[in-house]
């Protein structure tokens, strides 16, 4: 089970709430949460702490009128107390026309996003994991400052309509920016998983410790449009924010890249290289996530993005009540089509590029064409006939992923990146604007 409470507790803690409930609707969501972290700078470990909290959000309507409270305490009168005020809250709000009201029970695909061995990490196991990682610094004279967290969590939610719905989890994250100790090399490496069995943080800071003694006596050359091979790292932000931009009802309203100049969407059409595939699936065994959404919709396995085509958008209930269409929920995570090789294979075969670890500090240009303006970082490297040749001073960068991944040159097998699949990819025609002193 999750800590504290099981999915029969949390049905039973919910439905007490329902049977209070004198509204035309009620929803009610639980939510647990229980982990720990580690964090160090200057190869010395500076704070380290763990949490543990369960927070329940009740909401009460009548009529298109919503009135919400939340609270942390489960006893009969604080129950009693929080439904009253929501019901009175929900009588003096305005109405909401775009008011969806709950939802029948839905059904959802079994996922496993949980695993024993991250919910029982101890104080201990993430004091050894920041000692490697410092570690690996010190035999190379760098300097390290990292982070380290973990959670196990759980999400329940239940209405009066008989919705009923359960999720647990669990997860680790860990980042670590390595510095020589002249303080002109610097390397980044970020881990995720679900299962802390798979996260080796020694593995990940000897790869930024290499990183940053590479880049030492970084060399500057000319901005411009180059050949660059980005790590996942480097592309994650940009192909997320192009992703969390396929609402339809921007599309629609004409406020997106995905809007027909004169109306309509272009939806259907091909936008982009036609290696281009993106998917989502809460049950994929490398980045499993909850089978629902948070106003309890089933997520199910979606494509996206089919060789380079735009196959789906994603709608609010409001949004696909007004088209008549089913409301497909957002992705909760993505999952790009690469090839079988590595980041190694595609250095390997570059005749001149740059290599970027990281990008950084990323801003909307504008919003319509999906124009990005952000900073490399943390290892930014000149490529020539299928070598590193030198470290290279950062750049800024002005680009649309849209155009991005209309360039595609090839790209490698995709790896996990802040719960998603995303390939190193090589790229043509990257847009590098200025050159940055920032290591």
């Amino acid at each position: 089970m999750s800590f504290g409470m099981t999915e029969t507790q949390a049905r039973e803690l919910m439905q007490r709430v329902l049977r209070l409930s004198k509204a035309d609707a009620c929803e009610v969501n639980l939510n647990g949460n229980a982990g720990g972290n580690v964090r160090y700078a200057r190869n010395t470990v500076s704070t380290a702490g763990a949490q543990e909290d369960v927070q329940m959000v009740i909401q009460s309507n009548f009529g298109k009128r919503s009135g919400t409270v939340t609270l942390n305490e489960f006893t009969d009168e604080s129950l009693q107390r929080a439904v009253a005020r929501s019901e009175e809250l929900a009588r003096l709000a305005p109405e909401d026309p775009e008011f969806m009201g709950p939802m029948e029970q839905q059904q959802y695909m079994k996922t496993t996003s949980w695993f024993q061995p991250t919910a029982g990490l101890t104080a201990e196991q993430r004091a050894r994991a920041a000692e490697a990682s410092i570690q690996a610094a010190k035999s190379k004279d760098c300097t390290a400052a990292g982070f380290w967290q973990d959670n196990d969590s759980f999400a329940a939610m239940a209405n009066s309509k008989g919705l009923f719905a359960w999720d647990k989890s669990t997860g680790v994250n860990f980042s670590v920016t390595v510095r020589t100790n002249d303080g002109t090399g610097s390397g980044y490496v970020t881990r995720d998983e679900n299962d802390v069995s798979k996260l080796d943080a020694a593995a990940a800071s000897r790869i930024a410790t290499e990183k940053a003694v590479a880049s030492k006596e970084a060399r500057a050359i000319e901005p411009g449009k180059y050949t660059v091979i980005l790590e996942p790292e480097a592309s994650v932000e940009l192909i997320q924010n192009m992703a969390f931009n396929m609402g339809a009802r921007g599309a629609d309203e004409g406020r997106s890249f995905l809007s027909k100049p004169g109306g309509g969407t272009k939806l259907g059409e091909k936008l982009f290289d036609e290696r281009l595939t993106i998917t989502s699936d809460p049950g994929n065994a490398e980045v499993p996530t909850a089978a629902w959404t948070g106003d309890g919709r089933a997520l199910k396995p979606m494509t996206w993005i089919d060789k380079g085509v735009v196959k789906n958008l994603f709608y609010s209930r409001y949004w696909a009540r007004e088209k008549n269409v089913e409301a497909t929920p957002a992705p909760s995570n993505l999952i790009m089509a690469g090839g079988t090789g590595s980041l190694e294979d595609l250095i390997r075969d570059t005749r001149r590029g740059i290599l970027v670890t990281r990008t950084w500090y990323i801003r909307t240009v504008d919003p319509q064409t999906l124009l990005y303006t952000g900073l490399t970082r943390d290892g930014t490297f000149y490529v020539e006939n299928g070598r590193i040749k030198h470290a290279v001073k950062n750049f800024r960068f002005n680009e649309s992923p849209v155009i991005m991944l209309n360039n595609i040159d090839a790209l490698a097998k995709p790896v996990r990146i802040r719960g998603n699949l995303i390939p190193p990819m090589r790229l043509r025609d990257f847009t590098f604007t200025s050159l940055s002193d920032a290591v």
